[in-house]
C-alpha cells in the first residue's frame, strides 16, 4: 500500500515530477508508480500489485484503479495537492473531495500553488486541520526577470501582428497559448503555412502525441508550441526565451502561470499578450493581480486598439444584431430585388412594406381543395367583392409550380419597359435565378408569343 500520494491536475506535470522523483531519490530505496490516462492498464496494474511507496497521479486515472479494486489508499501518511489552486477548481472538485474521503483522517496535507485566489483559500481550508503557510514570495507576483508587453489589436490583425513580433524578436525557442482548443489548431496551422517552425500540445490529443511533441519541443527540434493551458502548469523547459499569449486569460492567476514558464533560474525571459478592444476589464483584473500596468507595446504595420470596459458585441445571438442592418441582416428583400434596385436606400429612408393581398375564403377553400372539385367551389361562391383579390385555383391545367411562378411574374411585369431576358433575370429568386426555374420561364415566353 502506498504511503504518499502525489495529484497533479495534468499528465505532463505527473510525468515530470516522476521524472524529477526518479533523479533526486535513485539512492533512496522507494518505489514509485505513475498513474496518467492515456497510457496502459495493464503496465500500471503490474507495477502496483508489486507494491509502490509513492503514487504520482491524476485524479482520474486514481479513481479508475481504485474502482477496479487495485489500489488501497488506507495506509496514506502524506497527501500533496500540486497546483492547488487548479486542482481545487469547479473541474476537479468532486475527483478530489472522493479521494480525500478515501485516505485516513490522520495524514500530513501538503498544499502547492504559485496562485490562490482567496475564495479557493477558503475551500482549501476544508480539507485541512490547523495548517501553517508558508509564503517564499508575494502572491501571484511575476518575476523580476520577465520583460512584459501588451499589444492591443483588432482581432483580424492578431495573427499578422503575432507574426511579426516573432520576426522583430531573437525567439529561441516559445510558447504561444491560446484560450481554446480548437484555436491551438488553427494558429498552429496559420504558423506552419507561413513557414514557422511549430508543434501544437492540447488536451485532446493522444498522450503518446502529446509526450512525442513535448520532448520533441524540449529537444529543441520544434521552435514555436502552440498550446492551451495544459502547459501552463508547472512544466519546466530549460531556456526558454520567450511566451507569448495569443489570447488574454480569463483567468488572471493563469497569465501568471504561464508567463512564468520563462526567466525561470535567474535567466532573462520576455512575455508579450495579445487582447483586442473587449478584452480591458481582463486586463485591468491581470493588472490588478501583479499590482502593476503591463506596458502596452506598438508593432509596426498593425494599427494599434484601445481597451474597452464593453463586452465583445457578436453578429448573430439574441440583441446582437447589427444597428446598420434590419432584420435579414442588411439582405434585399424579394420584393425590392424584382425591380432591379433597393428601396431601402433611394431617399435615406426604409420603404413602407406593402399591406398583405385579402382573399375570400371561397378562394382559399378553392386554392386547398382537390383539383376535381375547385372549379365547383368557384362557381358556387359569390361574386367578387371588389378590393378583394382572387385565389387560382389548382387545376391539373395549372402546371408545375414554377409555371405557375412564371406565369404569374409574366402577368405582373406585362407591358413594362424589361426585355425577356431582363425580365428572366429579375424573377422572384432575384439576380441570381437558378438556371431550372429561368428555363421554365423561357419555355412559357415562348409558348405565349
Amino acid at each position: 500500500m502506498p504511503r504518499s500520494l502525489i495529484l497533479e491536475p495534468t499528465r505532463e506535470l505527473a510525468a515530470q515530477v516522476a521524472e524529477s522523483f526518479e533523479k533526486y531519490g535513485k539512492n533512496c530505496e522507494l518505489s514509485m508508480a505513475l498513474l496518467i490516462g492515456g497510457e496502459s492498464f495493464v503496465d500500471q496494474e503490474r507495477k502496483l500489485d508489486r507494491g509502490v511507496d509513492v503514487l504520482i497521479a491524476t485524479p482520474g486515472r486514481l479513481i479508475d484503479l481504485f474502482e477496479r479494486g487495485k489500489i488501497l489508499m488506507s495506509d496514506v501518511k502524506t497527501l500533496v495537492i500540486d497546483e492547488a489552486d487548479r486542482m481545487l477548481d469547479m473541474g476537479f472538485i468532486p475527483d478530489v473531495e472522493r479521494i480525500v474521503s478515501l485516505l485516513p483522517k490522520i495524514r500530513q496535507t501538503l498544499f502547492f500553488s504559485a496562485t490562490m485566489a482567496p475564495e479557493v483559500k477558503r475551500l482549501a481550508d476544508a480539507f485541512l486541520m490547523n495548517p501553517k503557510e508558508i509564503t517564499v514570495a508575494p502572491p501571484a507576483t511575476t518575476a523580476t526577470t520577465v520583460t512584459q508587453g501588451l499589444i492591443v489589436v483588432d482581432e483580424m490583425d492578431k495573427r499578422e501582428a503575432l507574426r511579426r513580433l516573432i520576426r522583430r524578436e531573437e525567439v529561441t525557442n516559445a510558447l504561444i497559448f491560446c484560450n481554446r482548443k480548437k484555436d491551438v489548431d488553427i494558429l498552429f496551422r496559420s504558423l506552419t503555412k507561413h513557414g514557422f517552425d511549430a508543434v501544437q500540445l492540447h488536451g485532446d490529443m493522444p498522450q503518446a502525441k502529446r509526450t512525442e511533441t513535448l520532448e520533441k519541443f524540449k529537444n529543441n527540434e520544434a521552435r514555436l508550441m502552440v498550446c492551451s493551458d495544459v502547459a501552463a502548469r508547472g512544466i519546466d523547459i530549460k531556456g526558454l526565451s520567450h511566451v507569448f499569449n495569443f489570447d488574454t486569460p480569463f483567468h488572471a492567476e493563469d497569465y501568471v502561470h504561464r508567463i512564468g514558464r520563462t526567466g525561470r533560474a535567474g535567466r532573462e525571459g520576455r512575455a508579450f499578450t495579445f487582447a483586442m478592444p473587449e478584452d480591458g476589464k481582463s486586463v485591468q483584473a491581470i493588472e490588478k493581480l501583479i499590482g502593476k500596468p503591463i506596458p502596452r507595446i506598438e508593432i509596426e504595420g498593425i494599427t494599434t486598439q484601445e481597451l474597452s470596459d464593453e463586452p465583445r458585441r457578436r453578429g448573430r445571438g439574441r440583441g446582437g444584431k447589427s444597428a446598420d442592418r434590419g432584420d435579414r441582416g442588411g439582405r434585399r428583400g424579394r420584393g425590392n430585388r424584382r425591380n432591379g434596385h433597393d428601396h431601402t436606400h433611394d431617399h435615406g429612408h426604409v420603404e413602407a412594406p406593402a399591406p398583405l393581398a385579402k382573399h375570400r375564403k371561397e378562394d382559399l377553400a378553392a386554392a386547398t381543395a382537390l383539383p376535381e372539385i375547385a372549379p365547383q367551389i368557384v362557381a358556387e361562391a359569390p361574386a367578387q367583392i371588389e378590393g378583394i383579390r382572387p385565389i387560382r385555383p389548382v387545376t391539373p391545367e395549372s402546371g408545375n409550380r414554377h409555371q405557375r411562378r412564371a406565369q404569374h411574374h409574366a402577368e405582373t411585369h406585362r407591358g413594362s419597359h424589361h426585355d425577356d431576358e431582363a425580365g428572366i433575370g429579375s424573377g422572384p429568386f432575384g439576380d441570381h435565378t437558378p438556371e431550372f426555374f429561368a428555363r421554365d420561364q423561357r419555355r412559357y415566353a415562348q409558348s405565349m408569343k
